[in-house]
């Protein structure tokens, strides 16, 4: 099937889907997802690279318009001031949860510790929607949430990189390789701060003066690129760079700008989003959907549970209420991206088994269409206030 026709014809699905999945109650993703899905059975495409490029795309366009329209800076920086303890613990948990189901079953050392490592990642992409057609993501666990995730994926680079050391030299990685992620992240950033406070200003000064059609959109979009190509450069995940620059440009007068916000978000959850959630549905390997066995549930059930109870006991502890404290803890469940590194190496190199890598791809699965309902129930549950009102974070 041509390239073009495979784009028409998921778009196509994943709106009608889409629909449907918001007509029943149920986040609009979900219906995606499911269009995702019924494309893969249903055509069963041999090449998908051009999708698979889109959908890259609809993730980056996803996070920079969360911060580019829906976030501000100021709650951001009240967030990160928080924000370590409950992505500690939400990662403990996890990763004791995942070594500890490891060793019950009979696992080695190191298979133990990918399985603990699959199990510590979030995929903040996937519960960012949810967010936004919530009004929630501006809110303090919101906040919280997206600062969390930028952590999160900063340890989630450190472990991949102490597990995949590990397999291969049988040896933990030296001081100077840890070292050098940590200056290429703290490289990464003071350059996008620079370019936030010192580039960008004067950029637009004179991009407003250009006689151009749509300049100033067409330099919007090509600073969501460029961040998204930073951080990839920079070794950390090309989302985490546009939710970055769309941060910085959300506190830039000369380029937030209503109409031009609407064009972004337009094109971003018209098009590439869709396609993104499209695209997740459509990588499931269904075959594995009908082999769960006792393992392959309690490895759902751990690295979830690991997940909700490591989110919420962190977020109590810096004083979030119980029901705010339950959205976070939720928030932080669903995963779609380093993990899946994780497990694939592990399989490339021989130590992760075939029970053990179907078992995280069904994790993954079902955390992603889990996870947007559970969130929005959990949000309607607080707005109804049926239980104790929320303590207010100092």
């Amino acid at each position: 099937m041509e390239a073009l026709l495979q784009i028409l014809a998921i778009l196509f699905l994943a709106k009608i889907f889409s629909e449907l999945s918001e007509r029943v109650g149920l986040p609009g993703m979900i219906g995606e997802i499911g269009a995702g899905m019924f494309f893969a059975f249903a055509m069963k495409p041999d090449d998908i690279e051009v999708v698979t490029f889109f959908a890259e795309l609809g993730a980056i366009f996803l996070l920079f318009t969360a911060g580019y329209r829906e976030v501000h800076v100021n709650d951001l920086k009240a967030a990160s001031t928080k924000a370590l303890i409950p992505t500690l613990t939400q990662i403990l948990f996890a990763f004791g949860f995942g070594f500890m189901l490891g060793n019950m079953f009979g696992f080695g050392f190191t298979e133990s510790l990918f399985l603990a490592v699959a199990f510590s990642p979030t995929s903040i992409s996937v519960v960012v929607k949810t967010l936004i057609d919530t009004d929630y993501l501006s809110s303090k666990p919101g906040s919280m949430m997206l600062t969390s995730a930028i952590f999160d994926d900063v340890i989630g680079i450190f472990l991949l990189s102490v597990v995949v050391s590990v397999a291969t030299l049988n040896q933990f990685p030296s001081a100077e390789h840890i070292l050098g992620i940590l200056v290429n992240i703290i490289i990464f950033v003071i350059i996008m701060i620079l370019l936030g406070w010192k580039v960008f200003p004067r950029l637009f000064e004179q991009v407003q003066k250009m006689h151009t059609r749509e300049s100033i959109f067409s330099f919007v979009i090509i600073i969501a690129l460029l961040s998204a190509y930073l951080s990839e450069f920079f070794g950390l995940h090309a989302v985490i760079g546009a939710f970055f620059g769309g941060v910085l440009l959300s506190d830039l007068p000369l380029a937030k700008i209503e109409t031009v916000q609407k064009k972004v978000s337009g094109i971003a959850y018209g098009f590439f989003t869709p396609l993104f959630f499209a695209f997740i549905g459509l990588t499931v390997e269904t075959e594995v959907l009908y082999t769960a066995g006792i393992f392959t549930t309690l490895v759902i059930v751990l690295a979830l549970s690991g997940k909700l109870i490591g989110g919420f006991i962190g977020t109590k502890l810096v004083g979030f209420g119980s029901k705010d404290s339950l959205i976070f803890g939720i928030g932080m469940m669903p995963r779609a991206g380093v993990e899946l590194v994780v497990i694939a190496i592990g399989k490339e190199l021989g130590i992760i088994s075939n029970e053990v890598f179907s078992a995280i791809v069904l994790m993954v699965v079902v955390s992603i269409i889990v996870s947007p309902i559970l969130l929005e129930m959990s949000i309607r549950y607080k707005e109804k206030g049926l239980t104790e009102p929320e303590q207010k974070v100092a």
